[in-house]
C-alpha cells in the first residue's frame, strides 16, 4: 500500500511492537506527529517537558522492560537536546532508537533554520546512525536500526528523516518482526573447556559481575553458577541486582566506592572471572595493582572490550546468558573452595561497613526504603552521593531493577528514566533517589509527571550542596568549596505543590519508614524532601590512582 514517509515510520514501529514513544514535536516532524495522531489507539506518545527528559525516559523504559526505547525530536535544538541521553544509553549499552526530523533535503548543508548535522554530532555516541534521503529506503532502515540496537552489545541508534522524506509517498510492504535469540553456536567450545579447567585449578576464585548479566536476563543462570563453582561475588555499580544483596556469597561493589571485602578479595584471588562487565577506571583505579595475583578470564558479548583496559589470561566471547548456561551444563560436579569462603566470611566480620555519626542518615533512609517496597520495585537514581548510597544500602534483588547512569554519570538522568520505567512497568513501584543538585536539572519534568499522573516517588536527598564534588573538595582540595554550596532556599514541597504533585518533608528527626510508607501508600506522584546533613560522606573511598585495597574510611565508629 502507498503511504507517506511519516506513515511508514508509524507502521514500522507497529511492526516492531512499539507501544510507547517519548518525545516533543516541532516543525520538521509535523508529518510524523500527524501520522501518530491517526494511530494513537496503537501507539501512546508521552509529551515530556524537554527532549533530554524524553531521551532518558526512553532509556529507562528500555532498562526496565528489556524492550527498545523510542524517542522523537524535531530538528536543530530538538535533536541536539537528545545528545546527553544518547551518550548515557551508549555508555551503559541500552537499546534506544531515536528519530529526529531535519530540514528538507534541498536545504541540507545550507545552515537552514533549525538545521544541524545530527548524524555527525552523534556518530561517536551511537552504535549506528542514518540520514534517510530516499523514502524508498525508509522502512528497511528502520528495521535495520531496531536490529542493530538489540543485537550483540545493545546501544542507541539514530534515524534522521528530512521533512520532505516524511511527506514523500512510497510503497509500504509489511514484514514480520525478527525475533532475537542469542546463538549457542557462536560460543567456542574450546573457550568453555579452558574456562572450566582454570576454575578447577583455582583455589581462590572470585566473580566480578556487571550490567551485562542484567541486560541479558541471566540472573537465574548466575545464581546457579555461583553455587556450582563455590565462589564469592562482587559487582560493578551496574551489576547491583544481579543477585540478592543478602546472598552470603555477595561481597558488595568493587572499586572506588566498593566494600573493603570485595576489593581485598579481588587483589587476593588467584582467578578473577569477569562476567558481563568492562574494566571501568572507577572499578580498576590503579591498573597495575588490580587483581595482581590473579589470572583474569573475561566473558563478554563485545570483542572490543577484551584486553582494552586490563590484559586477560583467557576470554569467552558470547552472550552472558548463553555462556553461563553452557558452563552450568558442563560442570557436572560442583567445585569446592571452603577455605577460601571461610576467609571471605572472616573478612566480612573483620571489615564491616563503617558508618558513624551524622553519616548514618542516608543508610537509615535507604534501608527504610527497602523495608517499605516489594522486591520487584524499580529503583532509579540521579548521579552523586545519593547514587552511591542507594547502591550500597538498598537491598537489591533480581526481582527488581536498579537503573542508574553508570558509564557517563549523567546528573539529571533519574527523573526521566523513572518516568520511562513506570510507563514500561505500570504494575511495579518506581522510586527515583535524587540529590538536590541533580533534581534542579530535571524538576521541570514534574509537569510531565503531573499531566500523566505518574505514581512516582522522588526522594530528594537534600544536603544543600553538590555533595560528591564537595566530598572531593574536602578530601583533596583542602576544603576549598568552589561553587558547590547550594544556599538558595528552595522549598521542594511547595514546588511539587505548584505542579500539582504531593510534597512531603522528612527531617533528620523523623522516622523514615513512616514517612516513606505514607508516600508509597498514596499511589500518586510524590516528592519527598529528605533532609541530609551537609557533610555526609560516601565511604569507603579509593583515592584516584591508588590501589583498590588502599581505602579511605571513616576514622571513628
Amino acid at each position: 500500500m502507498k503511504l507517506n514517509g511519516a506513515g511508514i515510520i508509524v507502521e514500522c514501529l507497529k511492526e516492531q511492537g512499539v507501544d510507547t514513544i517519548f518525545g516533543f514535536p516541532g516543525g520538521a516532524v509535523l508529518n510524523t506527529y500527524d501520522a501518530l495522531y491517526k494511530n494513537k489507539e496503537f501507539i501512546r506518545h508521552i509529551l515530556t517537558a524537554h527532549e533530554q527528559g524524553a531521551s532518558h525516559a526512553a532509556d529507562g523504559y528500555a532498562r526496565a522492560t528489556g524492550k527498545v526505547g523510542v524517542v522523537f525530536a524535531t530538528s536543530g535544538p530538538g535533536a541536539t537536546n537528545l545528545v546527553t541521553g544518547l551518550a548515557t544509553a551508549y555508555m551503559d549499552s541500552i537499546p534506544v532508537v531515536a528519530f529526529t526530523g531535519n530540514v528538507s533535503t534541498t536545504l541540507l548543508g545550507r545552515d537552514s533554520f533549525q538545521e544541524v548535522d545530527i548524524t555527525g554530532i552523534t556518530m561517536p555516541i551511537t552504535k549506528h546512525n542514518y540520514i534517510v534521503k530516499d523514502v524508498d529506503r525508509l522502512a528497511d532502515t528502520i528495521r535495520e536500526a531496531f536490529h542493530i540496537a538489540q543485537e550483540g552489545r545493545p546501544g542507541p541508534v539514530l534515524i534522521d528523516v528530512p521533512k520532505d522524506v516524511s511527506a514523500a509517498m512510497a510503497e509500504y510492504v509489511p514484514m514480520e518482526r525478527k525475533s532475537f535469540s542469542p546463538s549457542f553456536e557462536a560460543v567456542k567450545p574450546s573457550a568453555i573447556e579452558k574456562t572450566i579447567r582454570l576454575l578447577k585449578e583455582s583455589t581462590r576464585p572470585m566473580l566480578y559481575v556487571g550490567g551485562g548479566v542484567i541486560r541479558s536476563s541471566a540472573q537465574k543462570e548466575l545464581a546457579e553458577f555461583i553455587e556450582k563453582i563455590d565462589t564469592p561475588m562482587g559487582v560493578s555499580l551496574m551489576g547491583n541486582g544481579a543477585v540478592y544483596s543478602d546472598n552470603p556469597r555477595f561481597t558488595g561493589m568493587i572499586g572506588m566506592h566498593g566494600t573493603r571485602v570485595s576489593n581485598i578479595a579481588v587483589n587476593n584471588c588467584d582467578l578473577l572471572l569477569v562476567v558481563g562487565a568492562r574494566f571501568s577506571d572507577r572499578v580498576v583505579s590503579k591498573a597495575s595493582a588490580f587483581a595482581r595475583k590473579a589470572k583474569v578470564i573475561q566473558i563478554d558479548v563485545d570483542p572490543a572490550e577484551i584486553n582494552k583496559n586490563i590484559s586477560t589470561f583467557h576470554h569467552v566471547i558470547g552472550d552472558v546468558k548463553v555462556v553461563l548456561s553452557i558452563l552450568n551444563s558442563k560442570i557436572s560436579e560442583p567445585l569446592e573452595h571452603s577455605a577460601w569462603m571461610e576467609q571471605i566470611a572472616l573478612w566480612k566480620r573483620e571489615y564491616p561497613m563503617k558508618i558513624s555519626g551524622e553519616t548514618r542518615r542516608p543508610r537509615e533512609i535507604l534501608q527504610a526504603l527497602s523495608q517499605v517496597l516489594p522486591p520487584s520495585a524499580v529503583i532509579v537514581t540521579e548521579v552523586g552521593q545519593h547514587q552511591m548510597w542507594a547502591a550500597q544500602f538498598y537491598n537489591h534483588s533480581p526481582e527488581g531493577r536498579f537503573l542508574t547512569s553508570g558509564g557517563l554519570g549523567t546528573m539529571g538522568y533519574g527523573t526521566g528514566a523513572a518516568m520511562g520505567a513506570q510507563f514500561g512497568c505500570p504494575d511495579r513501584r518506581v522510586v527515583n533517589v535524587a540529590g538536590d543538585g541533580s533534581f534542579r536539572m530535571n524538576c521541570n519534568e514534574l509537569a510531565t509527571i503531573a499531566r500523566y499522573r505518574i505514581p512516582l516517588v522522588i526522594l530528594v536527598m537534600n544536603n544543600h550542596t553538590l555533595g560528591m564534588v564537595r566530598q572531593w573538595q574536602t578530601l583533596f582540595y583542602e576544603q576549598r568549596y568552589s561553587e558547590t554550596t547550594l544556599d538558595t532556599d528552595i522549598n521542594w514541597v511547595k514546588l511539587a505543590d505548584a505542579y500539582g504533585v504531593h510534597g512531603m518533608y522528612l527531617s533528620t528527626e523523623d522516622d523514615p519508614a513512616a514517612v516513606l510508607s505514607a508516600a508509597i501508600a498514596l499511589n500518586a506522584p510524590v516528592v519527598v524532601d529528605c533532609e541530609i546533613p551537609l557533610d555526609n560522606m560516601v565511604y569507603p573511598m579509593v583515592a584516584p590512582g591508588a590501589s583498590i585495597d588502599d581505602m579511605i574510611e571513616e576514622t571513628n565508629d
